[in-house]
């Protein structure tokens, strides 16, 4: 893999010695648009155990939970990628107000079911809308990002921030949603999500200044200059989704992997805290989990790397695997915290080198729509991952549902062993076609 190009001497001169995250974030707009996003994903850590709560609360069964949260995360995941098509192609705000009020909908109407005892392909429904018109906050916030700077590592700081900002997310809203649903009521998490989520996605939305152009629909006659290529064959690449882009399938599948490993964890660990007799404690656990991801993650984004990007990848995937086997040996809640912190450690890089991929891999007008795959196959492993923890559990005991989450890590490793040949062969895409 040919990693970025440096930057010139001007810039590495002055800002490189200031804080890395610091000089990203006085870009004009950046910290307005970067704190809403950060706001609008909340529901992205609250909607999948505030579902699994809820549900299990008012009805008692976890493997329904399981599959109630898996309509939400793969009805997400099968439409996202298509509304990130139209947001390349028409803006953010145009496409995206529109889906924030079905998102809205959706979330308040799967709270009201629920409450009303109403039959389970009835939630099902409700799930379905409030995640098919999600999208995805996360590529949006990257895709300004990519926008705003031009410098290859400036960029691979801002989206190891974002990586970060993800996990401070995923450490407040668990806990939040778990204390909610147990202490005030079941569908406490649900609403919260919808309410400040929503909101913060519409502050993020009419934030025009930092929104990348619409690219439009058009596409160039073959031969025609696309950005640096100017290959017939690049050409017709240009025409395809951006899941077919070459090297994007695999990596996909390898997100598919990490997706288990994150949804079983949260049924697992609300399973073995009720298990423990403090329930209510499972999201703090959670929290740990992120917590570790978002150190590591601030502390591998503030280094320059000069080691080919695929292999990065390789190694902290593997480093995943590592990790998750430490859940042999959890017999409490203190020891799953403690083996949570340390198993979140390669979390971060993993996914801040992915997203890296999906830069090189796909074309610049595909940006939106790239990240929006590997973030929606992220979510497919995640309804997956609760889907069959919530089986386990219900089926055995929590350790089958922590199981789950070492085969999701353990195949994450071994996809991206297997993908690494292929990965280290493949140019970017941007790079001058003979």
């Amino acid at each position: 893999m040919t990693e970025p190009v440096p930057e010139g001497p001007d810039t590495a001169s002055g800002a490189r010695k200031r804080n890395p995250y610091l000089d990203v974030l006085q870009v004009p707009g950046a910290l307005p648009f970067s704190a809403a996003g950060v706001i609008a994903r909340l529901p992205m850590s609250m909607v999948g155990i505030g579902t699994v709560l809820m549900v299990q609360a008012l009805y008692g069964s976890y493997a329904m939970a399981g599959r109630v949260s898996a309509v939400l995360v793969v009805a997400q995941a099968l439409v996202a990628p298509q509304i990130a098509r139209l947001v390349d192609r028409s803006g953010q705000a145009r496409v995206m107000t529109p889906m924030l009020v079905a998102t809205t909908v959706g979330l308040l109407g799967l709270v009201v079911a629920a409450t009303l005892g109403a039959a389970e392909w009835v939630l099902w429904v409700c799930a379905a809308v409030g995640g098919a018109s999600q999208g995805s906050y996360g590529s949006l916030a990257r895709a300004r990002w990519s926008h705003v700077l031009p410098e290859a590592r400036r960029v691979h700081t801002a989206y190891s921030l974002e990586s970060a900002l993800d996990e401070l997310v995923f450490i407040v809203g668990p806990v939040l949603a778990t204390t909610l649903a147990t202490t005030v009521i079941p569908s406490g998490g649900l609403l919260v999500a919808a309410v400040v989520g929503g909101g913060g996605a519409a502050w993020f939305l009419t934030q025009r200044r930092t929104e990348p152009p619409a690219r439009g629909a058009a596409v160039p006659a073959d031969g025609e200059r696309v950005g640096s290529v100017t290959h017939p064959d690049a050409v017709r690449l240009e025409r395809r989704s951006a899941i077919r882009m070459p090297g994007m399938p695999v990596l996909s599948v390898v997100f598919v992997g990490m997706g288990v490993m994150f949804g079983s964890s949260d049924v697992a660990t609300v399973a073995f805290a009720e298990e423990q007799g403090v329930k209510g404690l499972a999201g703090l656990v959670l929290a740990c989990f992120a917590l570790g991801s978002m150190v590591s993650g601030l502390a591998y984004g503030a280094r320059h790397w000069v080691s080919p990007l695929s292999v990065r990848f390789t190694v902290t995937a593997c480093g995943i695997a590592v990790g998750v086997s430490l859940f042999f040996f959890v017999q409490n809640l203190v020891v799953l915290g403690v083996v949570m912190f340390v198993a979140g450690f390669a979390i971060a890089p993993t996914l801040i080198n992915g997203n890296a991929l999906v830069q090189a891999l796909v074309a610049p007008h595909q940006l939106t729509e790239g990240l929006t795959w590997v973030g929606t196959s992220l979510g497919v492993g995640v309804s997956l991952g609760s889907w069959l923890a919530g089986v386990a559990v219900d089926a055995v005991d929590s350790h089958a549902g922590f199981l789950v989450t070492m085969s999701g890590g353990w195949a994450c490793a071994v996809l991206a062993v297997v993908a690494l040949p292929g990965m280290r062969r493949r140019k970017p895409y941007t790079a001058a076609t003979p």
